[in-house]
C-alpha cells in the first residue's frame, strides 16, 4: 500500500505539533491535522514548569516564547495556612517557568511543525480512523471545503485528547484507572498582578495563581468531586468563597476584574496502552491525570520526544514497531507513574497526615529543602525520590 505520508498526527496542540515537528525534522513525511484553526484557545491551565520549558529550549523555540511577552516565573509558593513553603523554580542554568496562554503557545508549536516540513491542515476534522485487518492505516475526514479526503500512513498518531478517536478505533486498553477526584474552575483577572506561581491549600479546597499574557492573572481552584452536585447555580459564589479563605488574595480581588467566564473540568485519571499495529498515542490521549499538579504540558512534550524517537527507530532504523512501541510505553510509564500517584493523592484534597504535616513544616524552615520541594512539584525530582524514607529522614534532620 503506497502512501504520501510516513506518519499522520491527529491533533495539533501541545502533544501533536511537537510530535509532528520532531518527526519532520528527522526526515519523515508528516501530515498534521486538527479540527481547530490557530490561534485558538482550549481547556487548559497552561503552567509550563522549568523542565517543560527546557524542551522548548532544546527545540530552539524558547526565544519565540520569550518574545511574546509572557512573564517568567522564578518562584513558587505553597501556602498551607500555618506556614508557606517558598522556593526557586529552577537551578542555575535552567530556564524559568511560564504560564503562556494556549492561543499563543499552540500557534507557536503549529508554526514550528510547519517550518520543520510537516504538512499542516487546520480546520480538518478526522471523522474516521481507518482500520484494516486490525491495523490502523489512515484517516478519512473533511477540511474547510467540506470534501471528504482519505489519507494513509505507516503510523497514525493520536494526539486528540482524552476523547481520542484514534484510541477508540484502535481499542487502546486503559489501566490504572481512577475516576475524577476533583472539579476545577478557572478564569483570568486583570488588575491583580502576581510575580510567582502561588498555591493556597485549605480544608477540601485548593487554588493557584500565575501571571500570564497581557497583564492577566490565571486563577484556578476547586473542590472534591463529591461537592459538584452543590455547584448548580452557585459556582461563582462558591469560587469567591474559596478565594476569600485567604485574606491577602481577597484583598487583591477588590481591585481586580474577571475578564472571561469561569471554565470547568472534572478530569479522569488513566493510562492507555500508547501503541499498537499502525498507531500510537501521545499526551492526554494516552495518559491523563488531575490538573492539580499542572503537569499536562510536561507530559505532552515528554511523550512527543519519546514517541517521535520510537517512530523514527521503526521507520528509519528498521526496528519492529512492537519493540519500539513497547519501549515507548515502558519509558513513559516509569517516568509518569510516581507523579501520577502523587497527583491522585493531592486531588483528593484531604488534610495531610500528621507525618506529612510534620514533614512540610520542617521543609518550610529550610531554604534548600523548600527548593527541593518546589522542584519535586515541577517534575524535576520524582515524588518517589523525594518521599523515599532516606530522603525524608535527611530533610527532617536538616531542618531540625
Amino acid at each position: 500500500m503506497s502512501s504520501r505520508f510516513d506518519a499522520i498526527v491527529v491533533g495539533a496542540r501541545c502533544a501533536g505539533s511537537p510530535t509532528a515537528m520532531l518527526l519532520a525534522r528527522a526526515g519523515h513525511r508528516v501530515l498534521l491535522v486538527d479540527r481547530a484553526t490557530f490561534p485558538s484557545d482550549t481547556l487548559s491551565t497552561h503552567v509550563v514548569h522549568p523542565p517543560t520549558v527546557a524542551a522548548l529550549e532544546r527545540w530552539g523555540l524558547l526565544e519565540r516564547l520569550e518574545r511574546t511577552g509572557c512573564p517568567a516565573i522564578e518562584t513558587y509558593s505553597y501556602d498551607f495556612g500555618p506556614f508557606t513553603i517558598t522556593g526557586a523554580a529552577r537551578t542555575p542554568g535552567e530556564p524559568p517557568a511560564y504560564c503562556p496562554r494556549r492561543t499563543v503557545l499552540d500557534k507557536l508549536l503549529v508554526d514550528a511543525a510547519a517550518e520543520a516540513g510537516a504538512e499542516v491542515r487546520e480546520g480538518f476534522a478526522a471523522e474516521e480512523i481507518l482500520v484494516e485487518d486490525g491495523t490502523v492505516t489512515g484517516i478519512r475526514g473533511r477540511g474547510p471545503s467540506g470534501a471528504a479526503v482519505t489519507e494513509r500512513a505507516a503510523i497514525v498518531v493520536g494526539a486528540d485528547g482524552w476523547h481520542s478517536r484514534v484510541a477508540a478505533a484502535a481499542g487502546a486498553e486503559k489501566y490504572r484507572e481512577r475516576p475524577a477526584l476533583a472539579v476545577a474552575y478557572y478564569s483570568y483577572w486583570s488588575g491583580m498582578p502576581v510575580d510567582r506561581f502561588e498555591i493556597h491549600i485549605r480544608p477540601a479546597r485548593g487554588f493557584g495563581l500565575a501571571p500570564t499574557h497581557d497583564g492577566l492573572t490565571l486563577i484556578i481552584g476547586g473542590w472534591p468531586i463529591a461537592e459538584r452536585q452543590d455547584d448548580r447555580g452557585k459556582v461563582e459564589q462558591r469560587f469567591q468563597a474559596m478565594l476569600a479563605n485567604v485574606p491577602e488574595v481577597a484583598e487583591k480581588l477588590r481591585d481586580a476584574r474577571r475578564v472571561e467566564n469561569l471554565k470547568s473540568a472534572a478530569i479522569p485519571n488513566y493510562f492507555r496502552k500508547p501503541y499498537g499495529p499502525g498507531w500510537a498515542l501521545v499526551g492526554d490521549a494516552g495518559y491523563l491525570k488531575d490538573s492539580i499538579t499542572a503537569q499536562g504540558i510536561h507530559d505532552a512534550f515528554r511523550d512527543a520526544e519519546r514517541c517521535a524517537r520510537a517512530i523514527t527507530e521503526f521507520l528509519g532504523a528498521g526496528r519492529s514497531w512492537e519493540e519500539a512501541g513497547a519501549d515507548y510505553q515502558r519509558q513513559r510509564d516509569e517516568a509518569a507513574l510516581p507523579m501520577y500517584e502523587f497527583t491522585c493523592e493531592l486531588a483528593k484534597l484531604e488534610p495531610p497526615t500528621p507525618e506529612q504535616a510534620a514533614l512540610f513544616a520542617a521543609i518550610h524552615r529550610s531554604p534548600a529543602a523548600s527548593d527541593e520541594f518546589v522542584r519535586m512539584n515541577t517534575g524535576a525530582i520524582s515524588p518517589a525520590v523525594f518521599f523515599a524514607p532516606d530522603n525524608v529522614g535527611r530533610l527532617l534532620a536538616a531542618a531540625n
